[in-house]
């Protein structure tokens, strides 16, 4: 149970993060955001695996490093974390006043899947990979992963590459209800994908096969 709830206040601080600095209109929100991502998989990361992120946690489980009883409940634990996230944020700050985000659908779906692949890629990479098993940089380059792409195409798709922010911000009023399929398919369908080219490049070592599911892998949003 206590790694469900790590996954929780970790979604939780991410989503708030997002909208309060999002509502406010801070140019530096993508800073801000990577960086509570970052300290919040350091915090969290030794019990859960700090994946704060359904498209995270989908694709360990590809790759073999979470355990198929655990995924649901992940989901779950995230998407509760960013609906707790949206309602203290609307306690702590007022709606932005312009219309929530309706992204152009062909531009948001690529956004979202590419900048999507490009996090889960380096979470499976930094965080799960034998190569890289113990470093101390794996929760810096997850979350300058997701600052990177909040500059990069924040303006095309707001820049999820979460399902939990998706519905965390739309329950803010920061995006549509009725465009959150985009963030949906495409954030889960990097994951997968992202999952696929990992497992293809991996030497040995890192066959799932070889992988204990008993402890969650150290991971990211």
């Amino acid at each position: 149970m206590r790694k469900y709830i790590v996954e929780l206040i970790g979604t939780f601080f991410l989503v708030l993060t997002v909208g309060t600095t999002v509502s406010a209109g801070l140019a530096v929100a993508p800073l801000a955001i990577g960086a509570v991502l970052m300290v919040m998989i350091f915090a969290g990361g030794h019990i859960s695996g700090g994946h704060f992120n359904p498209a995270v946690s989908l694709g360990v489980f590809l790759r073999g490093k979470l355990a198929a009883r655990d995924l649901l409940p992940y989901w779950g634990a995230q998407t509760a974390g960013g609906l707790l996230g949206a309602a203290v944020t609307r306690v702590l700050v007022a709606a932005p006043a312009k219309a929530p985000l309706l992204p152009a659908v062909g531009p948001a779906l690529v956004a979202e899947f590419v900048f999507t692949f490009a996090l889960v890629w380096v979470v499976l990479n930094v965080a799960t990979a034998k190569d890289t098993e113990g470093n101390s940089f794996y929760g810096l380059a997850i979350g300058f992963t997701v600052t990177a792409g909040a500059f990069a195409v924040g303006g095309v798709s707001g820049a999820a590459f979460n399902p939990a922010v998706a519905i965390g911000a739309a329950a803010m009023g920061l995006v549509g209800w009725s465009a959150i399929w985009i963030y949906l398919l495409a954030n889960l369908a990097a994951g997968a994908a992202a999952a696929a080219a990992f497992l293809a490049l991996a030497d040995s070592s890192d066959s799932p096969r070889r992988v204990s599911l008993r402890q969650p892998s150290r991971v990211s949003q």
